[in-house]
């Protein structure tokens, strides 16, 4: 095939699954360690990627000796970003934001690689200083976990950033050299030399003013990696890393463990992290160890969000940064997936009428959750009837949705695989320790809630809005209109009563008319 011709083919790539006119956005990383490509799908406040790749070339490698990017690195990268030069292009992406951090920024040769770069993607280079880098990984970490209160710690392979954030705005701003690989290289490969270099340097930092006890939130592929490593050894039962959360002691003697070995590659489950992370996670040990001690923190949550996602958030006018991203993202999969995106919105309408009935008071979080698995509940439509429950537990629960910690991921997919596959569902079962016993009870409520009103709609809208739940004594009633009455039937009446079972409701019925 004629390249040329390939690259600039007139046929519309998008498919049917793909957001009706959206443009694709892209954003190139250059950092300290790798060179990273990700395009979403459209710049939007939930982001969705379509494709993320990246190339290990340790731009930083001996920076802190030479003052200057090696060759070698440099050649590494720009081979990868004529690759994704190539991506780009034949994706169609509408705007490409290149940013580069630590290593470029502190090189004496830093002009000559942006102007190579530049020949190369077509696009300027912004070279973040410390302080942008910092604010922009804490509006990652907005983006992703929009409530978030608390310090935020970027780690990079040249570099340390440290934020704090309230209100969704961040505040004193701090870089550090504290990256993996100049920690690496200053520290003679040695873990525990690195841990009191990394006190030495955190010296007079703003963590010695953070308040005990409160939230620190770790970004960057390093960190990624020790949190994963942490799922492993704990056997836990989501392995993803976006809002991760553990108690902050438990964190702190994982990562002495890992430090006390001063070793690069056997320090426990080392085999489970990827070989371009495994001699870099101790340092990374290091650094998070000495942050947590001095912060004094109650606990550490990891975002995958970083950079790349808070420069694009930065970027959006006040009212879109508004948007719940969570629900954003729930609407999206509905129109991509779902038969009738308006039977969610009906859905939503529906169970909160027999909530009222019932007299449940539910709290903003409650109602937001409700909002987002009715929008869900009907992903898993197009696969085999066996697997539907699993398939879209694996969509919800291990899909792209932020805004959602562990917990509210396992109401969601509990309450989905439930709906699908019943009461006895494994996939249920599976991700319930997750969460607590009030969510899961919560999910096994409108789950059941939710065979009622599919075998009445067929997924359809129009329906559910002209049905109601009301209580006569300790019967629950399920009102149908007259027209609608061919629904009275053996398969409504059975689940309308294993649904009252599941809600404490002695006795059911369907009234007509």
């Amino acid at each position: 095939m004629n390249l040329t011709q390939f690259w600039g083919v007139d046929a519309d790539p998008t498919a049917q699954g793909r957001i009706k006119g959206a443009r694709p956005v892209a954003v190139l990383d250059i950092g300290s360690n790798s060179v990273r490509l990700v395009v979403y799908e459209r710049h939007a406040r939930a982001l969705t990627p379509l494709y993320n790749e990246k190339s290990a070339c340790a731009l930083g490698r001996g920076i802190a000796t030479t003052g200057r990017l090696a060759d070698a690195g440099m050649a590494t990268a720009l081979d990868a970003i004529r690759r994704f030069a190539l991506v780009v292009r034949m994706m169609r992406v509408g705007k490409v934001y290149v940013l580069a951090t630590s290593a470029v920024r502190d090189a004496t040769n830093r002009a000559e690689f942006v102007a190579a770069v530049e020949a190369v993607i077509e696009r300027p280079v912004r070279v973040l200083s410390g302080q942008e880098e910092a604010h922009f990984g804490a509006m990652g970490v907005v983006a992703g976990i929009p409530d978030f209160v608390g310090m935020v710690g970027d780690l990079g392979g040249g570099s340390l950033e440290l934020s704090a954030i309230a209100n969704g705005a961040d505040a004193n701003g701090q870089s550090f050299e504290l990256g993996v690989i100049r920690l690496q290289d200053d520290a003679g490969r040695s873990p525990l030399k690195a841990a009191g270099l990394v006190r030495q340097r955190l010296a007079g930092s703003a963590l010695a003013d953070v308040t005990p006890g409160g939230r620190f939130a770790a970004i960057g592929g390093t960190w990624r990696s020790l949190a994963r490593l942490h799922q492993a050894r704990a056997k836990y039962a989501l392995h993803m890393v976006q809002d991760y959360v553990v108690p902050a002691d438990h964190m702190l003697a994982f990562c002495d463990a890992i430090v006390a070995a001063d070793s690069l590659k056997t320090y426990p489950d080392s085999g489970s992290v990827s070989s371009s992370r495994r001699d870099l996670v101790p340092f990374g040990a290091a650094v998070l160890a000495e942050v947590l001690r001095v912060g004094q923190f109650g606990s550490v949550v990891f975002s995958a969000l970083g950079v790349r996602e808070g420069y694009l958030y930065a970027m959006l006018d006040p009212a879109e940064r508004a948007i719940d991203p969570l629900i954003q993202g729930a609407e999206e999969l509905s129109v991509l997936r779902s038969r009738s995106p308006a039977h969610g919105n009906d859905l939503i309408e529906f169970t909160g009428q027999y909530l009222d009935a019932v007299g449940i008071v539910e709290t903003p979080a409650d109602l937001r959750l409700r909002t987002v698995v009715c929008l869900l509940a009907d992903i898993g439509w197009r696969s085999h009837p066996d697997y539907r429950g699993p398939q879209s537990v694996d969509s919800v629960a291990y899909g792209s949705l932020t805004g959602v910690d562990h917990p509210g991921r396992s109401f969601l997919a509990q309450t989905v695989a439930i709906r699908y596959d019943g009461l006895k569902s494994k996939a249920a079962k599976a991700l319930a320790p997750l969460g607590s016993r009030e969510l899961t009870a919560r999910a096994r409520l409108l789950g059941s809630l939710f065979r009622v009103a599919y075998p009445m709609t067929a997924a359809m809208p129009g329906i559910l809005p002209r049905i109601r739940f009301s209580i006569d004594g300790p019967t629950l009633v399920l009102h149908i209109p007259s027209d609608f009455a061919f629904l009275n039937g053996d398969h409504l009446r059975n689940r309308l009563r294993q649904f009252a079972e599941i809600a404490g409701h002695p006795e059911s019925r369907v009234q007509v008319g």
